[in-house]
């Protein structure tokens, strides 16, 4: 009778120590899920911020072409229009971050790309192809 009285008390004294032991690892691994679920929070929101200034950084204004333009593929060596020379149509580089152009270069919006042109003559150096969509 004393072995049984000592084993059951033995077991229960086990059983509470294992409850009580139990209950620091469950707020543990609560602590550690509420950490997780705020970085995940905080990496969702760093994202969502990078898409709101690429949106913001790549949207253009209105495109209005030249007179008698006709929407055609352009490529490296060719001449642009005089029409395409007016200021209307450089883009500005910084906003849509692109590499600053040589000197005697500018970047010319056509429709929905863009092309790096030779201020002088409206020669095509580069064509970065719909930019804007």
């Amino acid at each position: 009778m004393k072995k049984f009285l000592i084993t059951t008390v033995a077991l229960a004294v086990m059983a509470s120590a294992g409850v009580a032991n139990a209950a620091p690892r469950d707020v543990r691994d609560a602590k550690q899920d509420v950490r997780e679920a705020r970085q995940d929070l905080r990496q969702a929101k760093q994202e969502n911020r990078y898409e709101r200034r690429a949106a913001k950084r790549y949207k253009a204004g209105r495109y209005n072409p030249p007179r008698g333009y006709h929407a055609r593929r352009w490529a490296r060596g060719q001449q642009l229009p005089s029409s395409y020379r007016s200021r209307g149509y450089v883009v500005d580089y910084h906003r849509y971050g692109l590499r600053a152009p040589p000197r005697g270069y500018h970047y010319v919006r056509v429709g929905n790309d863009v092309v790096l042109t030779a201020i002088a003559s409206g020669i095509i150096a580069s064509v970065i192809v719909d930019l804007f969509n």
